[in-house]
């Protein structure tokens, strides 16, 4: 990353989005970038590409693309992809004979999966070298609490992720802040600890996992950086655990100078997990734990942070609204329907073990979980969990399907001229 070098570095920077925060979290990302040094690198080109949905908080497609003039100046190219776009490159791929029309749905389709494969997508198409995620809930600093009151310290995420990438293919950054969408919880005779902890276990990985959520839920629902990170911290491999090595869909950074060696997103329709199911594709791969975190903002109530004013404690989330409760209540149905894909992929000669052990801790639970938070949807939990559990050979192989699509557009894209 020396200016010294003559080839010029073509990084994407690539946004799944769906809020209208979006233009201020990108402010706040080029000026990190401008302070960090990054934009004054002669031969680093800067690639905006934006995938956007309308429908996620109703949004119009000017609360994406009406980008001010003075962040454009420090972009070298902008892509924002809808449906229009999305559609002409279908019809391109069909045209050249590289996909069919089922395969473009497939990779193409709905979801956060297809989102991210878009953004994947135009960044081999466009020949870029390194690809780089954030979220547009994410900010680009640390928050710890080792004294009386949070310290907040400015994260350089992009420079890290360029300086560790060359020799790797992933590297993803940490992260802090709201990231658990599980909320402080007093235990009572409702809801004894161990009766949540059995639930928590049930529809959880092997990352959201009951000690790390305890300790989360400990400390109000924050995650606080770890200060030995922030001063010393080194890139680290990540390790493999049960066939996967975790890695988060934000603060991530893919390597496409070896096409041959990228995965592609995919999720259950429906459910999340894109991040997750990619994980388990990375067994061969060199996959980096770099030292850059990122403030997660899952609840939406630190908007100012970016406007400079830092707290001096974070809220404890508690679950005393509608909003918090319906955040959890959908969190947990989102993992319930890639929990079963997950096992069938990684424990596959258990699975049926497994499954039926995730149906009886659940029904164990479920009545003091509906009766805690007052609402009987709750319920619904078992039900979407027989559902993906029914569809989960059919979602195996969509899985599969979509590695093999990936596979046939990334080498027609890699062996294509740039244009």
């Amino acid at each position: 990353m020396q200016k010294e070098d003559v080839r010029n570095i073509n990084v994407g920077i690539g946004f799944a989005t769906g809020r209208k925060t979006f233009r201020n979290v990108l402010k706040t990302s080029v000026y990190n970038w401008k302070e960090s040094g990054v934009t004054e690198i002669d031969n680093v080109r800067l690639n905006l590409i934006v995938a956007y949905d309308l429908k996620y908080s109703n949004t119009k497609a000017t609360d994406y693309t009406n980008v001010s003039q003075d962040i454009l100046d420090i972009l070298d190219s902008t892509s924002f992809i809808n449906r229009d776009v999305i559609k002409k490159e279908t019809e391109y791929l069909l045209k050249a004979g590289v996909i069919t029309a089922q395969e473009a749905k497939l990779f193409f389709g709905s979801g956060y999966a297809a989102k991210r494969n878009a953004v994947l997508y135009l960044a081999l198409k466009h020949k870029l070298d390194y690809l780089v995620f954030l979220d547009d809930d994410e900010y680009p600093m640390a928050v710890t609490n080792t004294r009386s009151t949070a310290i907040w310290g400015g994260q350089h995420v992009l420079s890290t992720h360029l300086k560790n990438i060359i020799d790797a293919d992933i590297t993803n950054g940490l992260h802090c802040g709201y990231i658990s969408p599980i909320p402080y919880l007093k235990f009572n005779d409702i809801m004894p600890e161990k009766v949540f902890r059995l639930f928590v276990e049930a529809i959880s990985n092997d990352i959201i996992n009951w000690d790390t959520i305890s300790a989360v839920m400990k400390n109000g629902g924050v995650t606080y950086a770890d200060t030995r990170i922030l001063m010393n911290g080194e890139a680290k491999e990540v390790e493999e655990i049960n066939h996967a090595k975790f890695i988060s869909g934000a603060n991530l950074c893919i390597n496409l100078t070896k096409p041959e060696r990228v995965s592609p997103f995919y999720n259950p329709p429906g459910a999340r997990g894109e991040d997750t199911f990619l994980s388990t594709c990375l067994s061969d791969r060199k996959v980096l734990r770099v030292p850059c975190y990122t403030f997660h903002d899952s609840f939406s109530t630190y908007h100012h942070l970016m406007d400079g004013v830092l707290p001096i404690k974070l809220k404890y989330i508690q679950a005393d609204s509608e909003a918090i409760v319906t955040r959890f209540y959908k969190a947990c149905i989102g993992w319930i329907r890639y929990k079963p894909l997950l096992l069938y992929i990684t424990q596959k000669d258990n699975y049926e073990e497994k499954i039926n052990v995730m149906r009886e801790q659940i029904a164990a639970t479920l009545p003091s979980v509906c009766a805690y938070f007052g609402r009987d949807d709750f319920m619904n939990i078992a039900k979407e969990l027989d559902r993906y559990d029914k569809n989960v050979q059919k979602h195996y192989q969509q899985f599969l399907d979509t590695q093999e699509i990936w596979s046939k557009i990334s080498r027609f894209l890699s062996n294509r001229p740039h244009s």
